[in-house]
């Protein structure tokens, strides 16, 4: 749930900018923001977005309330910004998600106040929803909407043996969600939004397996006019920072499509981002992946051992082509989320049942994915969804 700087900063410095904000606090009901948020919607009506900051403020007594006095059985976990309790609210008898920041931890009130200003003012289907802040003194917490089923990482990585395994429609249904979400802020925000956190742990699922985009702190506006990039210190989660941020620290929207392919790629494989028990050579996932990608008989040996086969050869293919466009090395290389969403979308509504369809056994699995005489008649005849969005899916898959 937390962050640390990609390319290493040290604790004198986070002591600096901490001591520096405690004398100079920045005031998340500053007018200034009210009246003139830095950040506007288009079509806002459409997407459930709105010109004003709308989230409740909350005194810390209600909150302590909600969480029982934060105890110990409330907790649902924990990270670098601090810890997230489940909680009623007696005033409207909502069970949500309190997360109260670590005065000494990673989030000052800087990060603080960009998530409740991105979250008051960003609303999509795929985004978690902020129901309130307090900033009682030197206080910092955040009410969001609860997430029964947690993150996605809680259902890949660890897993417990009771856990329901992910199947390989809930993956993909998952993935096509969370790139819609980036997708709304790169297109629909103005400025673009460059989320610059996205991970496994920031991809919460509610009850139906319905991935929202949560933890905004590090969020930046992004390039505008002739500019192509934003300069900025580099933060963010080892494993999943592009390339060539880590190593500039400018930031671009292409930066969020490197680490979506990160996702994208845990979520086929159900590896880790990072992984120091893994032998020499798979200690990092994309190292891992990039010599495999070359060779597409190999492409079977990708798919996680917990689909115990079940999953069409085809859309294992197309999934991972899609993964290894967000990875490449050079940003300019790597497609836009538009089209990362079509291509997505396409994969999550091709239902795959391993009832009817057969299942994979990954030592003899075919080189090439089966082609069916629906399939062939459908290039002939180009059939399925319009011109253009074939087009787009036909450029990653």
């Amino acid at each position: 749930m937390g962050w640390f700087p990609c390319s290493g900063q040290s604790s004198q410095e986070i002591k600096k900018r901490k001591k520096k904000e405690a004398l100079d606090p920045i005031q998340p009901t500053s007018e200034k923001f009210k009246k003139n948020p830095p950040l506007k919607v288009k079509d806002s009506a459409k997407d459930g977005g709105s010109g004003h900051i709308a989230a409740q403020t909350f005194a810390f007594r209600e909150l302590a309330t909600a969480t029982r006095n934060f105890r110990g059985d409330c907790l649902l976990g924990e990270g670098g910004f601090g810890r997230v309790y489940k909680g009623r609210l007696e005033s409207s008898d909502q069970i949500v998600a309190i997360k109260q920041l670590d005065r000494n931890g990673l989030q000052g009130n800087r990060e603080f106040l960009v998530e409740v200003l991105m979250l008051s003012l960003l609303h999509h289907s795929n985004l978690v929803n902020l129901i309130g802040y307090c900033a009682d003194g030197d206080q910092r917490l955040l009410v969001y909407e609860y997430m029964p089923l947690g993150s996605l990482e809680d259902h890949l990585h660890d897993v417990s043996p009771g856990k329901k395994r992910l199947d390989w429609n809930t993956r993909m249904k998952i993935a096509a969600g969370a790139a819609k979400g980036l997708e709304y802020l790169h297109v629909k925000a103005s400025p673009p939004v460059i989320y610059r956190d996205l991970k496994c742990s920031n991809i919460l699922l509610d009850e139906d397996y319905h991935p929202k985009l949560s933890d905004f702190g590090l969020a930046k506006l992004g390039p505008v006019g002739d500019n192509t990039h934003v300069s900025t210190r580099v933060m963010g989660t080892y494993g999943y920072c592009a390339p060539e941020y880590a190593m500039t620290g400018q930031l671009t929207l292409k930066s969020d499509v490197y680490s979506f392919g990160v996702v994208l790629l845990e979520i086929i494989t159900g590896r880790k981002a990072i992984d120091n028990s893994k032998t020499a050579g798979e200690h990092n996932l994309v190292a891992w992946a990039r010599p495999l990608f070359k060779d597409r008989r190999k492409f079977p040996q990708m798919a996680d051992p917990m689909l115990q086969g079940e999953y069409p050869v085809r859309g294992l293919y197309q999934a991972l082509a899609v993964a290894a466009m967000c990875v490449q090395e050079q940003p300019t290389m790597r497609p836009v989320i538009a089209d990362v969403v079509t291509a997505l979308s396409y994969l999550a509504s091709q239902k795959y049942d391993p009832g009817t369809q057969p299942v994979q056994n990954s030592r003899w699995a075919p080189t090439t994915p089966p082609r069916t005489k629906r399939d062939s008649d459908k290039k002939l005849n180009g059939g399925g969804g319009s011109g253009s969005e074939r087009n787009r899916t036909r450029r990653l898959i």
